[in-house]
């Protein structure tokens, strides 16, 4: 959020496309609560402008000259101490490249041809950080994958059963305040089940921990 005005969620635009950036700037900073602080037309500028701009939330184009949107999204991520939060902006839920992305630590994706109001949603959904964006779409995502090639993961072992239990509500795309409610708790002790899973986890946020929770055979599909 914005020093001068926290309740103004910050945003870079990543797109090689003048008129894609120019479109998506002029639906979010029709917003009272969203401003587009920068934008970039490659990768390796992505990287520049958002070290500098250090927005909230990062729209990624996921193919763009230089480096792509993967390797954008880990050097941004791997750089800096407080990150924003990235979604990959594309034109196929069921690339691999979205998939690449996710695990390398981007809260989400989005698709080109969303409405304006799904952009405008899915930019203060990831900025808020206590819900997945499109949870169904990210466990068939992850789901796909693991059937690839599973792999089982010495983070399962560590679990209390209590966090066991959470993960596995998380990777269903329930919120916090749903999880309290499913499992009889407050949410605050449910926001610190999340964080001490993510911990054993070594995930920065939910979508990662539902990647690597199918990817471990801990959550299966089906």
């Amino acid at each position: 959020m914005s020093a001068a005005n926290p309740s103004v969620t910050r945003v870079v635009l990543a797109d090689d496309e003048r008129m894609v950036r120019t479109a998506l700037r002029v639906i979010l900073d029709a917003e009272p609560d969203l401003e587009v602080v920068g934008e970039a037309s490659t990768g390796a500028e992505a990287v520049s402008v958002v070290r500098a701009a250090r927005p909230d939330v990062v729209l990624m184009d996921v193919r763009m000259p230089e480096i792509d949107g993967i390797r954008a999204t880990e050097q941004i991520l791997a750089g800096m101490a407080k990150p924003p939060r990235i979604v990959v902006v594309t034109t196929f839920e069921n690339d691999s490249y979205v998939y690449d992305a996710l695990r390398v630590g981007a809260a989400g994706f989005l698709l080109k041809r969303a409405a304006a109001e799904e952009l405008v949603s899915a930019v203060r959904l990831v900025a808020r950080s206590d819900s997945l964006l499109y949870p169904a779409a990210v466990r068939g995502l992850a789901a796909e994958h693991a059937r690839r090639a599973p792999a089982a993961a010495p983070w399962v072992s560590r679990l209390t059963e209590r966090e066991a239990e959470v993960l596995r509500h998380v990777a269903t795309g329930l919120t916090n305040a749903e999880i309290a409610e499913r499992i009889g708790v407050g949410p605050a002790t449910v926001k610190s089940h999340v964080a001490a899973l993510l911990a054993k986890l070594g995930a920065r946020d939910r979508t990662q921990a539902v990647i690597l929770a199918y990817e471990s055979g801990f959550v299966r599909a089906g």
